[in-house]
């Protein structure tokens, strides 16, 4: 059974359809079988693997027909790693799902008929701690917060976990903070050791080793339909997500 993870910032920006595109693919490139739910009615982590977002059906579909999901599952140029592509329905989604019941889980129920198939399933969420992003948690057995390196990446933090603990105590117990990994880091800047102090209040023992740097070439990729890995695999931002999705797994294998 996959274990499902949440890639979450409420704060657009920060690198968490990047961390979401990039980490699924190295762990494919590893041997993984890996689901990419994009959740995101933006649709960037769809695009930036080729697909175009508004001719498919995909997470909105599948939300709305829990039962069919497979049907809307798509296959990427990475081995391994498939999509449920977003699209500008999601949008909709959030209003449609208010009066539905259990209107909380449907992601949860959607995903349980793939849920087998897959190694891992990564969500992308959307940049805001609406109903998408609350039912991308409650299907999920783990979080992953990207944080960029820069001071004001860090005010929402607290609200993120308000929402996380709100999740575990009505919705989902067992719900788990895997760690935070910091993006766009640039070590020219003098700000690096305040956002690693500020992470480690919250998130003490959680941090990843692996940082991510700013990178153009990290920037460029999703513009071509490609995952870093495919488009300049010797890049340092390459280089950081490998590191990441081996440093990801060998976090799992402590935890079983």
């Amino acid at each position: 059974m996959a274990h499902i993870v949440s890639v979450v910032n409420q704060k657009g920006g920060v690198g968490k359809t990047t961390t979401s595109m990039n980490l699924a693919a190295y762990l494919a490139h590893y041997g993984k079988y890996v689901l990419l739910v994009d959740l995101d009615p933006q649709g960037n982590a769809s695009s930036g693997f080729g697909h175009d977002i508004n001719e498919l059906p995909g997470t909105y579909e599948a939300l709305s027909n829990v039962e069919n999901t497979k049907e809307y599952i798509l296959s990427s140029a990475h081995a391994g790693l498939s999509i449920l592509p977003g699209s500008p329905n999601l949008a909709g989604a959030q209003v449609e799902l208010v009066n539905e019941f259990n209107r909380e889980r449907k992601l949860e129920q959607a995903l349980l008929s793939v849920r087998n198939d897959y190694d891992y399933i990564i969500i992308d969420n959307p940049p805001s701690l609406g109903l998408l992003t609350i039912n991308g948690l409650v299907a999920s057995d783990s979080v992953l917060v990207p944080v960029q390196a820069e001071y004001y990446a860090l005010e929402g933090l607290g609200q993120l976990m308000q929402t996380v603990n709100l999740v575990r105590e009505h919705l989902k117990p067992e719900l788990a903070i895997m760690g935070a990994v910091i993006t766009m880091f640039d070590p020219r800047t003098n700000l690096s050791n305040q956002v690693l102090q500020e992470l480690y209040k919250h998130f003490p023992g959680k941090i990843f080793r692996s940082v991510i740097p700013r990178s153009v070439r990290l920037a460029e990729a999703p513009s071509f339909g490609k995952s870093i890995l495919h488009y300049d695999p010797a890049s340092k931002a390459a280089r950081a997500y490998e590191r990441l999705a081996r440093e990801f797994l060998e976090r799992e294998q402590a935890q079983t």
